[in-house]
């Protein structure tokens, strides 16, 4: 069936992620868990490493159960052992992004209140002067290359752990396991704010396992127990990577090839071909930028049975030339990291293209009104959903999370959809001023907020522009403080200002300098009239 919405979802085989880690690693065992830089470990070895971490974590620092441990590691092994570690001994993930700036690192980690971050030796600099701003106590450091042959790390002026000590000091310890997790945070996973600052949506275990199981239906038989191996080219640390990767293809015994750095394109192009993958996720900008390499072109294609697009929309010239290049279509999803991430997914084999597809078991749709009443079947309206995978809420932010939730406990999405008479979903817009810059949340209200802090601005906006590379780039619109200054020196300095404080793909790719805003009646900026102009 390839819409299995009269299946029913089996909750009851795992009582926490860490009896699913533990289940999966004694089942598979040999079998490869992880390929990474040419190395690969074993379903075994990722339980003995992630058991060490976690017993250091227990045994060598002042955590308690239920504290915080963030991780800002890319796609490296690395990343799966400290994950499986922290939440082993039942701590709390927080997701990181290895790119994100003293400012954004500093809120995230105050907010969270994280006292252990596991980070890449490379970004050691930049944490200098974040550690004495927050509750951190521990620093966690690891070259991408450790776990094949230790590498030096830079000094820095504050203490740091090595990860191969941890996993030395992990394995003289004791380790404690814990138990009745199921309903208990099991990570903190950040998205924008309407303050412009991220919050964290809290994941519980059972949301996790929950989400695992309904893209493990949807995806049927094409997915496999033990036999399948999915490229992941998509950062872990964003939910959609993390849920296919860490759990759902951990889950059913597969192998997962990392892939550090996807924007080297030919060491991404030489990685496929070492490996028949049966599986791979993306978005456009990746899935074009692949099929116009020769090199690609040229790869072995017979095994891949599943392709998976989510974070963006997928086009129709993507689609297209994907299957033209592998013969394989492309599966389009749709969710957030308030859901854990997916709502709805496209059964691979029988997509609707244009449509997100169906919503996943035992989760409601409702496309609502202004009022928060459903409007009539093909008319547009605010997605909303309720089921197994969302959320508990915003870690202490209880205003966010009233805003976002219905009497009856949908989680409004912000995102405009309408439902087809098959019962298909299609996102026709969004109703919050989000930015989607090749599948990356871009939040305006952080760029004006970085933008207004500069002294030669007096104000701003940001919106989305159509990029046919990213999908959307950021544009900011602004109001000097002085009309006379050079604007082309001016935008240099305040376009430096914002590579200091924002994470690449927030950056502004156009500036545009104008007298004044379009305002509401009430001094509203009117978002919306300068879209119109662009």
């Amino acid at each position: 069936m390839a819409y299995d919405s009269d299946v029913k979802l089996d909750l009851t085989k795992y009582t926490s992620l860490i009896d699913l880690i533990e289940q999966a690693a004694t089942r598979y065992g040999d079998k490869t868990a992880y390929a990474c830089l040419g190395h690969h470990t074993s379903f075994s070895e990722i339980e003995r490493d992630s058991r060490y971490f976690a017993a250091y974590l227990q045994n060598h620092t002042a955590l308690e159960v239920g504290d915080r441990v963030a991780i800002q590691l890319p796609n490296i092994t690395q990343f799966v052992i400290a994950a499986y570690g922290a939440i082993r001994a039942g701590m709390v993930l927080v997701n990181t992004n290895p790119l994100y700036t003293e400012r954004e690192l500093t809120h995230q980690f105050n907010d969270s209140g994280a006292k252990v971050v596991v980070i890449l030796s490379d970004l050691l600099p930049t944490l200098t002067n974040v550690v004495a701003n927050t509750g951190i106590e521990t620093v966690i450091s690891t070259h991408a290359l450790d776990l094949i042959s230790p590498q030096a790390q830079p000094e820095v002026p504050f203490d740091t752990t090595l990860f191969n000590d941890v996993l030395a000091k992990g394995e003289q310890s004791p380790f404690n396991r814990i138990t009745s997790q199921i309903d208990k945070l099991a990570a903190l996973q950040y998205t924008g704010g309407t303050t412009g600052l991220s919050k964290g949506a809290m994941l519980s275990h059972s949301n996790l396992i929950a989400n695992a199981m309904q893209i493990k239906s949807r995806l049927g038989e094409k997915l496999v127990e033990g036999e399948e191996i999915f490229v992941a080219p998509l950062p872990v640390y964003h939910i959609y990577a993390f849920m296919v990767n860490l759990v759902l293809y951990f889950e059913r015994g597969c192998c997962s090839v990392l892939i550090p750095n996807p924007r080297d394109i030919s060491s991404l192009i030489a990685t496929l071909s070492k490996y028949p993958f049966t599986g791979f996720a993306g978005l456009n900008t990746l899935f074009v930028g692949l099929c116009h390499q020769p090199e690609f072109k040229a790869l072995d294609f017979s095994h891949l049975k599943i392709t998976i697009s989510g974070g963006t929309a997928l086009t129709q010239a993507a689609a297209n030339v994907w299957q033209q290049t592998t013969g394989c279509t492309i599966s389009e999803g749709y969710g957030l990291s308030e859901t854990s991430p997916v709502v709805s997914l496209n059964a691979p084999g029988h997509e609707q293209l244009g449509t997100i597809g169906k919503p996943v078991l035992e989760t409601e749709v409702k496309i609502l009104d202004n009022d928060a009443n459903e409007v009539p079947l093909g008319e547009r309206g605010e997605l909303a959903v309720r089921g197994p995978q969302v959320m508990g809420g915003y870690w202490n932010n209880t205003g966010d999370t009233a805003n976002v939730m219905t009497k009856d406990g949908f989680f409004k999405t912000g995102d405009i959809a309408i439902e087809t008479a098959d019962g298909f979903h299609k996102i026709v817009d969004r109703k919050k001023d989000m930015i989607i810059v090749s599948g990356f949340n871009v939040y305006p209200n952080e760029v004006e907020e970085v933008l207004a802090s500069h002294d030669a601005v007096l104000e701003c906006a940001v919106v989305g522009i159509d990029n046919e590379r990213s999908g959307e780039a950021v544009k900011a619109v602004i109001v000097l403080a002085n009309n006379e200054a050079d604007t082309i020196e001016v935008e240099s300095t305040i376009l430096a200002y914002c590579r200091e404080q924002l994470t690449a793909y927030k950056i502004p790719k156009i500036v545009e300098f104008v007298p004044m805003l379009p305002k509401s009646t009430v001094g509203k900026i009117l978002r919306r009239e300068l879209r119109k102009g662009v």
